[in-house]
């Protein structure tokens, strides 16, 4: 075999995509899986937005263009930060990216030297750690708990941060609790950033799927001042139903996206011509779909919480925006009829997949191991479905 590097030995495997997967690979069996592990909506794009990308590709877009993206969908990005969040922005402070992934890698490969750590806060998105590695990065996880909205206290984060201390990642709302951040807690953070100097990824991927239906806002909605140190991560996967497209963006300052860019320009290139005219109409167009999808998203929100807190065992905060639900569980130590313990939260989806076929996200994947994550991007009829025969596999154990 061949000798492989020190990154591929210590990478792991996305662990979303991994149950998602194996719940998919039942399915395709014939198996009657309930998969509420998935972090995509179960609508389909628009048919405005694919007649667009129809239309790009009929006029024969399909050649390369700049690595940073057409002008057209980053004066888009730009307009729409304007009127969502009233940001100012210029097109080359703009990065269309394949995806909101390749965004935050370049953002990473740019700011993080070997050695420099970043503060991530916990429970966190699965691939937040790995990207701070693998661009040389150490991540500082900084735990929270659910009795206190899993906002850690200032003074927590401040214990962690040493010299070595470059910037820090915040998701709000967050996958996987699906919890906002409080403007209180942004204004803390904001008084660590300039105490230290230091950088602020805003992951702002889930930003639209509000169920306060408030516009969005980000660490710059308290502490504009901030702005150079900023940089906005987002894309067109959740908010439009385009996870297969892979286009997102990064912006900040000017300088720095410039250095991204060239990064970029050494691995991908420019994402997909035809699916950046696809997302500049996204962005363009009247946003009432988005609308009623948050609709919908927040309607399954309280329907599922009112299931689960008839299941003994489990405990939540009810989701405030994006598709989640983060549980806490108290199962661990009984046992399964065949005689298995239940020890964490693998153990624990594992059973609920083998037993009840229903497909969730253990919490140890997001640096909880009490929790699991629950995807409510399903319709009612099958999270009913679901609560029950999770609620059959809990009274099975022993």
């Amino acid at each position: 075999m061949l000798k492989l590097s020190q990154r591929a030995k210590t990478l792991k495997p996305s662990a979303t995509l991994a149950v998602d997967a194996k719940a998919k690979a039942l399915k395709a069996k014939g198996i009657d899986v309930i998969n509420l592990s998935a972090g995509e909506p179960d609508f389909d794009t628009p048919n405005y937005i694919k007649e667009a990308c129809k239309k790009a590709l009929d006029k024969g877009f399909t050649k390369y263009i700049a690595t940073p993206g057409l002008l057209s969908l980053r004066e888009a990005i730009c307009q729409r930060l304007k009127i969502d969040y009233g940001f100012e922005y210029k097109p080359e402070e703009v990065l269309v990216t394949t995806g909101a992934k390749q965004a935050i890698f370049n953002l990473l490969l740019a700011l993080v030297d070997t050695g420099d750590e970043v503060l991530i806060l916990s429970p966190y998105w699965v691939s937040y750690p790995a990207m701070v590695e693998l661009a040389g990065g150490i991540p500082k996880i900084i735990p929270s708990s659910m009795e206190n909205n899993f906002e850690p206290s200032i003074s927590e984060i401040e214990k962690i941060i040493t010299s070595k201390t470059v910037g820090i990642i915040l998701n709000s709302p967050s996958n996987p609790t699906g919890l906002i951040y409080s403007n209180k807690f942004l204004k803390d953070i904001a008084s660590l950033v300039k105490k230290y100097n230091l950088w602020v990824l805003s992951d702002d991927i889930y930003d639209k799927l509000r169920f306060d239906f408030k516009s969005p806002e980000n660490i710059l909605s308290v502490a504009p001042e901030l702005k150079d140190k900023v940089f906005i991560v987002n894309g067109v996967s959740k908010t439009y139903a385009m996870t297969g497209w892979r286009i997102g963006w990064l912006v900040g300052s000017k300088d720095i996206i410039k250095i991204c860019a060239n990064i970029q320009g050494q691995s991908t290139s420019h994402a997909t011509a035809f699916a950046q005219k696809g997302a500049e109409i996204a962005l363009t167009s009247s946003q009432e779909e988005v609308e009623k999808m948050c609709q919908i998203f927040a309607k399954r929100a309280k329907f599922l919480t009112s299931l689960l807190k008839e299941i003994p065992g489990i405990e939540f905060i009810p989701p405030q925006g994006a598709f989640y639900l983060f549980a806490k569980v108290f199962y661990y130590g009984k046992k399964t009829p065949e005689g298995k313990e239940i020890k964490n939260s693998v153990d624990f989806a594992e059973y609920l997949l083998d037993f009840a076929k229903v497909a969730v996200v253990p919490g140890v994947a997001f640096g909880d191991d009490n929790f699991i994550r629950i995807s409510f991007a399903n319709s009612e009829e099958n999270l009913e479905k679901a609560c029950l025969r999770i609620r059959k596999a809990l009274g099975r154990l022993k």
